[in-house]
């Protein structure tokens, strides 16, 4: 990975933590535990990368920390926005009959990060992979737009694979969601490397993370201003769910439906 594409990726993951609640990125702090071994030009990199996307979302780097460690190299980002508290997007705020939205494509980072372990002959192929891993883009605009049109009753940003969205967004609004499998949108490289190297492209979507894509419900009577805001996001959107008065996560398909795929989880109990 290349140091401008670490720093790009440090201040990226907690950029889209801000879109996803209706947020616009305001100040960026940045600490660093550099071993003593490290390159200026490495540092240099790092540091330009994470500048880059900061002036690109207005947001300004206004302090941290820096110092030595034994190793490894340490990045530490934490990132603060501002939202009309009337405006803020919850995980909590789906309703039975809202309907589920997801901007982009979503295992294209998973792929690309494929090509880099395991394939690098294939990155020029599936190039925009590659680059979904190495710098991902935080949705920032099409989360304002959402907050600000209260077009969205619920929002969280897919950073663990969608199953793990789904579940979350659910258990925060004590609702269930029904999938269509179908609709889940995958790009044509996505695909296409599984036809080569084997393996299910959605399950692919469901358990990979890294997309940083926004996963948001909206209520049927605010489809129209869903419509509205389309026209100026600038983001592909596909409609792959609806929630249920039941509890249960599901995919629906050709030959039937099954339970949501358990996804990747951060911190296992039991």
């Amino acid at each position: 990975v290349p140091p401008e594409a670490v720093g790009h990726r440090a201040l990226a993951v907690n950029l889209s933590d801000l879109p996803a609640m209706g947020a616009e990125p305001r100040a960026v702090l940045l600490s660093l535990l550099l071993p003593d071994g490290l390159e200026v030009a490495t540092l240099d990199g790092i540091v330009d990368g994470l500048v880059a996307l900061a002036q690109r979302h207005r947001a300004v780097l206004v302090g941290g920390n820096i110092t030595r460690t034994p190793g490894p190299l340490a990045i530490d980002v934490t990132a603060t926005g501002t939202v009309h508290p009337r405006r803020i997007l919850r995980r909590s705020g789906v309703r039975p009959g809202d309907e589920v939205y997801v901007t982009g494509t979503l295992g294209d980072a998973a792929v690309g990060l494929r090509c880099l372990q395991q394939e690098r002959g294939a990155a020029d192929t599936y190039a925009s992979c590659v680059e979904r891993y190495l710098r991902p883009e935080p949705r920032v605009r099409a989360g304002l737009l959402l907050g600000r049109n209260r077009v969205a009753s619920s929002c969280m940003d897919v950073s663990d694979g969608l199953a793990d969205a789904v579940r979350q967004v659910a258990s925060a609004s004590n609702v269930g969601i029904a999938l269509d499998a179908a609709e889940i949108p995958l790009s044509d490289a996505v695909r296409h490397w599984h036809e080569r190297m084997g393996g299910d492209a959605l399950e692919t979507a469901f358990a990979s993370g890294d997309d940083y894509e926004l996963l948001f419900t909206v209520r049927p009577p605010h489809r129209g201003r869903l419509r509205g805001v389309l026209q100026t996001m600038r983001t592909p959107v596909t409609r792959i769910g609806v929630a249920t008065k039941e509890r249960d996560l599901v995919v629906r398909g050709a030959t039937g439906t099954r339970a949501l795929p358990a996804g990747y989880e951060h911190f296992r109990t039991g």
